[in-house]
C-alpha cells in the first residue's frame, strides 16, 4: 500500500469525538500496524503477524480481551451481525482457503478494513469490501462482545 493513501486514512480516523470509545482505538491502532510483516502463525508487529494473529493483538491491547487464535473459532466467539450494521472495530471474514471463515479482518468504515494480507500479497495493509475479489469471498461480519474485558472469551483455544 502506498504511504499517500494512509495519510488520509490516519487523518480521517483521527478525526475522533472528544469521548473516543473502544472502537476508536481499535481502528486507529489497527491502522498503526499496517505495513508490519506478514508471518504465518505470526502474533507480533516485530515479528510478524497473520490474520488472527494481527485481530487477537489488537484487541489484546486495545481492550484487554483475548481472542481465540483462529479465524473460524473468532467467528464463532463473536456476535454475528448484518453487513449493513458494521461499524469500525467489528470483524469481517472471508473464505480464501476454500473453507468458510479462513480469513478475518478489522472493519474501518467506509467499506474499508484492515488485515494481515499473505506473505504474497504483503503484511498488514488496508483493503476495501468491495473489491471484486473480497466481494465475492465474503463470509459475514461480527461483534466482539465481552462483560468481562482483559478476560478471554468464553470458547476453547485452539
Amino acid at each position: 500500500m502506498k504511504r499517500v493513501l494512509l495519510l488520509p486514512l490516519l487523518a480521517l480516523l483521527s478525526l475522533q469525538p472528544a469521548h473516543a470509545t473502544p472502537s476508536d482505538d481499535i481502528s486507529m491502532y489497527a491502522v498503526s500496524l499496517v505495513g508490519s510483516p506478514y508471518r504465518l502463525g505470526g502474533t507480533s508487529p516485530q515479528t510478524g503477524l497473520d490474520c488472527s494473529g494481527f485481530v487477537g493483538h489488537v484487541f489484546k491491547q486495545t481492550t484487554g480481551i483475548l481472542l481465540p487464535r483462529d479465524s473460524r473459532t473468532i467467528s464463532e466467539a463473536a456476535q454475528p451481525l448484518d453487513q449493513t450494521e458494521l461499524q469500525p472495530g467489528d470483524l469481517v471474514f472471508f473464505n480464501t482457503l476454500n473453507r468458510s471463515y479462513s480469513h478475518v479482518g478489522i472493519y474501518l468504515g467506509d467499506d474499508r478494513f484492515v488485515h494481515a494480507a499473505s506473505s504474497r500479497t504483503g503484511g498488514v495493509m488496508v483493503s476495501n469490501l468491495g473489491d471484486r475479489y473480497w466481494r465475492q469471498r465474503f463470509d459475514g461480519a461480527r461483534r466482539v462482545i465481552s462483560s468481562s474485558p482483559a478476560r478471554p472469551l468464553d470458547v476453547p483455544y485452539e
